[in-house]
């Protein structure tokens, strides 16, 4: 007996210090286990576009087929912990990785052919997605518990379960359980309800089997005995119980792949406003389909903050007839008469005119440029305002050939145009759309108009910058405005300003409004540049935007005018301020010290009777345009007087005291039958002479600007320099 005791001691000794060592060994190992990387190389991951208001627009595939969005543990409700821990791995928060009384128990299980449950925890789980683990046999099984202790040696059970629940298989090609929630239940994983979160959690072990469907009697009679281990109680309302599989959220998909390359994922799309433009730009196309009208794009904007508010690349992003793809948003075409109005707003700005300023709508070349009208006629001197309601070619290019440095050019530019070719290049013809924008930057510069003058991109909230000057006045915008305003259309939504543009060959058509806060520009065409013979902006592109801004329900509101903003009367026929002899008179807005006026010299009385004195050019237009005015006697042939005395050539001096001798003849020689040769400088009726027959003048030094007038209207003018005797 005695004898047995330090045998049995020596073996209990080496017993525990092979039992240290192997611990030790253990030990060191378990330190030594290098660090795995958590998810696959090259994971992809779905990209999200919410709204303003957080509601997800748009989820796009990966490039594996999957729909799979990381997820972070704080974004996952409770509920859902909860669920996935009690049907997958209660013991989770207390094991290493591997489980041993789960493991004894499944080879317990294996050795006597009973079914005494499974041996993997969540981490092991996690370990065969993450590799790939063929789990069936031993060897696999091993790999399997090894991995897992590699994964909890290195991260958390917080890491451990976020990773989890982004891999997680939830049925057909989801995976995760933000994309789960998202399709499966229309929410964020951050809102599941208990009953949904058991409805979810059944599915990995099974996912083909429990995929969510109405009639999945096994994903339902599974979520119902989990949900009696939840609860403690059978229900049968929980076995019956169904998710809901929404369709995959497909709004903005040309917006939501910009967004992508950037890594933006929250936009301020209004998606009620999204789904009106949408509609609308469908029912529109419907109806004009017979007529080869196919495709179109939109973007709204609200003004003051710049944000794009609904945004349609094309009429069907997977419709490849129409090359839906492509992103009419950003696509560069010709804007045809679309940049008019900012011609009009820099010429009021730089004192070229005011709107009732008449302008030349006649033939007229600059220098190899020959402008036309789309009517392919002219409609002689027209007021301005008019010219830029009626969308006239001649008066803009006239008007824009007088535009300071940088002019139309510079300043598109500087508002953010992205011209692809350099300044200068493109000359007067960018008036009427010689240079290709986008849709985008034709909303960015209408914003200007609309607000504050100022250049801003689109799409992000208002941030406050370095105040920049306007580069439009508010004077100019609201007279620019206001004329895009007057004279609409019957159906036009009150308070929309408004402009087309249609582009050389009728491959394009654009309508531009601002109603209010907003701007929504609007282009009809194809992106293969197929013409639309006869289609103008007027009759296609112009409807939609009418009806898509009243669906919108957008409206215009009256502003205050600024202060600069003067009303005269004005000559109606001259656009001059009115004269004490102007039959006609309206009143005009002007910019006080900016805009040109003139007291109207058309209307003269003569011999107690008012007539009209038109410049030779002035006739000639009216002549060729048609005018009743044509008519008086200010139209008739012949050739206008020739100003005989005084010379151009020559300077004129007058002696002080000597009136008599000072006096300097008028004389001019005109056609047959003319009577009398009225004499005027400027304004002021200086008295008629015959022909060849001089009256005598008795001017004050200085310059003088004189003017002859035959009976029928006919004028010649020369100018005269008086200087005193020293």
């Amino acid at each position: 007996m005695n004898r047995r005791f330090p045998k049995l001691k020596r073996t209990l000794q080496r017993l525990v210090i092979g039992v240290s060592v192997f611990a030790v060994i253990l030990a060191v190992s378990w330190f030594l286990l290098p660090r795995p990387v958590l998810f696959p190389t090259g994971l992809g991951f779905s990209k999200e576009v919410f709204d303003r208001d957080g509601n997800l627009l748009h989820l796009s595939i990966t490039n594996d087929g999957k729909y799979r969005i990381p997820v972070r543990l704080d974004a996952v409700s409770e509920n859902m912990i909860r669920a996935t821990l009690e049907m997958e791995d209660r013991r989770f928060f207390s094991h290493v990785g591997a489980d041993p009384r789960s493991l004894l128990r499944a080879a317990w299980g294996a050795a006597s052919g009973q079914k005494l449950g499974g041996a993997s925890t969540l981490t092991m789980q996690y370990a065969r997605l993450r590799w790939g683990l063929r789990t069936r046999s031993w060897s696999g099984k091993v790999t399997q518990v090894f991995r897992a202790l590699q994964i909890e040696r290195h991260y958390g059970k917080q890491e451990i379960l976020a990773a989890y629940f982004t891999l997680a298989p939830y049925g057909g090609n989801v995976e995760g359980v933000e994309a789960a929630a998202r399709l499966w239940c229309g929410k964020s994983a951050h809102d599941l309800t208990l009953r949904e979160a058991a409805a979810l959690s059944v599915i990995p072990q099974r996912p083909t089997v429990r995929k969510p469907r109405a009639d999945n009697r096994a994903s339902q009679a599974a979520q119902g005995r989990l949900m009696a281990r939840l609860t403690g109680t059978a229900d049968a309302v929980d076995g019956e119980f169904a998710l809901a599989p929404i369709p995959v959220p497909r709004m903005v998909p040309h917006l939501a792949r910009r967004l992508a390359e950037n890594q933006i994922s929250h936009t301020t799309i209004d998606r009620s406003q999204q789904f009106t433009v949408e509609r609308s730009i469908a029912e529109f196309l419907e109806r004009w389909h017979p007529q080869g009208l196919r495709n179109a794009a939109a973007i709204l904007v609200h003004a003051p903050t710049r944000e794009i508010r609904a945004y349609v690349g094309s009429a069907g992003f997977y419709d490849a007839q129409i090359q839906g793809q492509v992103d009419g948003v950003i696509a560069r075409r010709s804007p045809g008469s679309a940049l008019k109005p900012f011609v009009y707003a820099l010429a009021l700005d730089q004192g070229l005119m005011h709107p009732g300023t008449l302008l030349d709508d006649t033939a007229h070349r600059f220098g190899g440029y020959n402008p036309e009208n789309s009517d392919r006629g002219f409609l002689g001197p027209i007021p301005a305002s008019e010219a830029l309601r009626r969308s006239r070619n001649v008066p803009a290019v006239e008007l824009a050939s007088h535009l300071k440095p940088p002019g139309l050019d510079g300043f598109l530019r500087n508002a953010g145009v992205a011209f692809e070719k350099p300044p200068g290049e493109y000359g007067l013809s960018l008036t009427l759309g010689g240079g290709e924008v986008t849709l985008e930057e034709l909303a960015r510069i209408y914003a200007m108009l609309a607000s504050d003058g100022i250049s801003r991109p689109l799409g992000t909230k208002l941030i406050e910058t370095e105040p920049a000057p306007p580069s439009l006045s508010c004077a100019a915008r609201t007279l620019t405005l206001d004329a895009l305003r007057v004279g609409s259309q019957s159906n036009t939504p009150h308070g929309l300003a408004w402009k087309t543009g249609t582009s050389h060959g009728f491959r394009d058509a654009w309508a531009c409004g601002v109603c209010g806060d907003w701007v929504l520009c609007m282009w009809v065409g194809h992106f293969d540049g197929t013409p639309m013979p006869g289609l103008f902006a007027r009759d296609t592109a112009a409807p939609l935007l009418f009806q898509t801004v009243q669906r919108l329900g957008l409206h215009g509101s009256a502003t205050p005018r600024p202060s600069e903003i003067v009303d005269a009367t004005l000559c109606a026929d001259s656009g001059c301020l009115a004269g004490p002899n102007c039959p006609n008179r309206v009143r005009g807005p002007f910019i006080a010290g900016v805009s040109p006026i003139t007291e109207c010299d058309v209307h003269r009385k003569i011999d107690g009777v008012v007539r009209e004195f038109w410049p030779e050019h002035r006739l000639e237009q009216f002549r060729r345009a048609g005018f009743p005015r044509m008519q008086s006697p200010a139209s008739r042939g012949g050739t206008a007087p020739r100003i005989v005395s005084p010379q151009p050539a020559l300077t004129y001096i007058v002696r002080p005291g000597f009136a008599e001798k000072n006096a300097i003849p008028l004389e001019a020689e005109a056609g047959a039958g003319t009577r009398q040769i009225h004499w005027f400088d400027g304004n002021r009726y200086l008295g008629a002479s015959a022909p060849s027959q001089p009256l005598l003048w008795q001017p004050a030094p200085g310059r003088w600007s004189l003017q002859a007038v035959d009976e029928a209207g006919r004028a010649t003018q020369v100018a005269v320099h008086v200087i005193a005797e020293r």
